[in-house]
């Protein structure tokens, strides 16, 4: 049998490869994919081969991962039960669609994944895979092992297997999106998040005293420059990542709801994402009718609720682009935000696309807003509900 393991290099999916070998007697081909994690991946390959797999693969996708689904989740502002920014969500899918091309390259008979039976990633993960290649197996070693961290520790040391020294008692997921830190002291939800658990973000009680104003300009919905220097988008989040972390933008600590029914703590830090989506609703608000707007805040809930819920490739998701897509044809413009002490505030904005006319919104003399016409549009606009409330009843 041969088995294509999405491969972190972690203890899970480390014991995973002598647990494949053992109960399938599998040649194990790993797969660790690049997505802007900052981890060694020649020292990930190394142990991998050490373990005995039957082939590696490394594959360098961050350029995908931002082409392919950031840029998507930037048009639809989305944010996971207006909070999480769905970076790990963002990432599954990818994961398995390269576990897919690699298992249909190597002639494999199964793929393979870390993920337990209590998260989410089980089924962004596996439901991908069944829509791209369902006569694939998949094998999930954790949950059909039943192991518990010491046990799997237990049976690292037996097999031989390094175990990675961890100075912290949180687990860890990151990519250039966003970082999520879950466990220990943070499983319980009243108390605050322990300050060792962030990297990326300074306490924001230690943050300058003094404001950062970085400038976002935006073509068809998305970011392309920074303070008027162009790049890619690659790089405007590695920017701004470092820029707004250092004023402690972008940690979230919420209550989420998993797909599988928990409800879990989860904190995140995503300095970057945090700046891009809000310059970006804000943009959008200067540029969209207040109908398109209306609308859209659905359409964007609904594409996110997807993405969270593993239903990458059901086929809303593209219907729901379609919409999004059209919308962003007018989203262009700049907008300024003011980074301090852990906000990142909207303090300015302008678009060739404007629906904003100073003429019309102004109080001044000159304003060309004719107010004589509100008079005739207040009779027309309550007319249902004065005779509503002229016919009795409650309320």
């Amino acid at each position: 049998m041969r088995v294509v393991l999405a491969y972190s290099g972690g203890l899970d999916t480390s014991v995973a490869i002598k647990w494949l070998q053992e109960k399938y007697d599998a040649e194990v081909i790993t797969v660790t994919l690049d997505i802007g994690q900052l981890e060694n991946l020649r020292a990930i390959e190394e142990k991998a081969k050490a373990l005995g797999v039957y082939k590696h693969y490394s594959i360098n996708a961050i350029d995908e991962f931002v082409e392919r689904y950031v840029a998507r989740a930037i048009k639809a502002n989305a944010l996971y039960e207006g909070k999480y920014p769905l970076h790990s969500a963002l990432s599954r899918p990818l994961i398995a669609e390269k576990l897919v091309e690699i298992a249909l390259k190597e002639g494999a008979d199964a793929v393979a994944h870390g993920c337990t039976g209590r998260g989410n990633d089980q089924v962004r993960i596996e439901i991908t895979v069944k829509s791209l290649a369902p006569h694939l197996k998949i094998i999930a070693p954790v949950r059909e092992w039943e192991l518990s961290r010491d046990g799997e520790i237990a049976y690292a040391k037996e097999k031989g297997i390094p175990i990675p020294i961890k100075d912290k008692p949180y687990s860890i997921d990151q990519n250039l999106w966003g970082r999520s830190i879950e466990c220990g002291p943070l499983d319980d939800p009243y108390a605050e998040p322990p300050e060792d658990a962030f990297e990326w973000t300074v306490d924001p009680s230690k943050a300058p005293n003094e404001p950062t104003y970085v400038t976002l300009t935006f073509k068809e919905g998305l970011p392309i420059a920074i303070n008027g220097v162009e790049m890619n988008l690659k790089d405007i989040i590695t920017s701004l990542n470092k820029i707004a972390g250092q004023h402690g933008v972008g940690r979230i600590d919420h209550i989420e709801d998993r797909v599988i029914g928990i409800k879990s703590r989860e904190v995140y830090e995503a300095p970057a994402a945090i700046c891009i989506i809000e310059a970006h609703k804000d943009l959008e608000k200067m540029t969209l009718t207040k109908h398109e707007l209306a609308f859209k805040s659905m359409v964007d809930d609904a594409w996110s609720r997807l993405v969270y819920e593993g239903l990458w490739c059901d086929p809303l998701r593209e219907g729901l682009e379609a919409f999004i897509d059209k919308t962003q044809d007018r989203v262009e413009g700049e907008v300024k935000l003011k980074l301090y002490k852990g906000s990142a505030m909207v303090i300015g904005r302008k678009s060739p696309r404007s629906l904003y006319e100073l003429d019309l919104a102004t109080y001044e003399e000159w304003s060309k807003f004719d107010q004589k016409l509100a008079k005739g549009f207040i009779e027309l606009w309550g007319l249902q509900t004065y005779l509503a409330k002229s016919r009795g009843g409650k309320g």
